[in-house]
């Protein structure tokens, strides 16, 4: 059985991957992806282009860094590991290099809450970790820091990694942090743009809560209609 869902994932981190080529979140061998694993993780291999990549060449690793395989594990192994350690709710880290995520990052510049969509990578703003060298301890800890009560960060000069507790919720996160650092980067066209208040964005962190329970964000409105037509018709007192 364990045998059976490792061949899953590792088939899951090869079409993820794939599927990151397809939609421009990726280019050449840059990025990498890993699912959490009873004993430690799946991660891709370093240096392996991913239209080549096929599930046999998906390196298991544990918690301590040793690894099985037909390849070195990416480079990045580091904050990958340190990610799934340091957070229960998350079984998929997703790295990229995407255009405009890096073009903030190279600028060490996060993406503030200019839009409201930014609540969905968990908090009122996407930060940008400090600038370290790739592969480095350093580089992990900046990231575990920059994802403090967050699903998704920059990391300075570098670019993007999301969390998730799947590879669908990991590429579509990843989707829309590319497509808000894409707005963000059009407006500064502009100027600065102005930002939404703490209590907007807590409406909306609101509303996604009660939209992620199947409830349709303007019910209680709705329902409460009625009763502001009844009181708008009682005599003044």
């Amino acid at each position: 059985m364990t045998d059976h869902i490792h061949a899953d994932l590792r088939q899951g981190i090869v079409d993820t991957c794939r599927e990151m080529n397809r939609n421009g979140l990726n280019q050449g061998t840059s990025g990498n992806l890993s699912h959490r694993t009873p004993n430690g993780m799946l991660i891709t291999p370093t240096g392996l282009p991913y239209d080549r990549m096929q599930r046999e060449d998906i390196v298991a690793m544990d918690f301590a860094a040793n690894y099985q395989g037909n390849h070195r594990p990416s480079s990045e192994w580091r904050f990958h590991r340190d990610i799934l350690q340091a957070r229960d709710d998350v079984n998929v880290v997703l790295h990229t290099h995407s255009t405009f995520s890096t073009i903030l990052a190279v600028h060490e510049r996060g993406i503030p809450c200019f839009h409201y969509m930014v609540a969905v990578a968990g908090g009122n703003d996407v930060r940008c970790a400090p600038y370290a060298c790739f592969g480095t301890q350093a580089l992990s800890d900046y990231a575990l820091k920059a994802l403090e009560d967050r699903n998704a960060c920059l990391l300075g000069h570098h670019g993007l990694i999301v969390t998730a507790h799947s590879f669908e919720k990991a590429l579509w996160l990843a989707v829309e942090v590319e497509t808000l650092a894409k707005m963000y980067v059009h407006a500064l066209a502009i100027g600065e743009p102005p930002r939404l208040s703490e209590t907007e964005m807590g409406q909306v962190h609101e509303q996604m809560k009660r939209m992620s329970y199947g409830q349709a964000p303007d019910l209680d409105d709705i329902r409460d209609v009625p009763r502001a037509i009844a009181e708008s018709k009682r005599p003044p007192h």
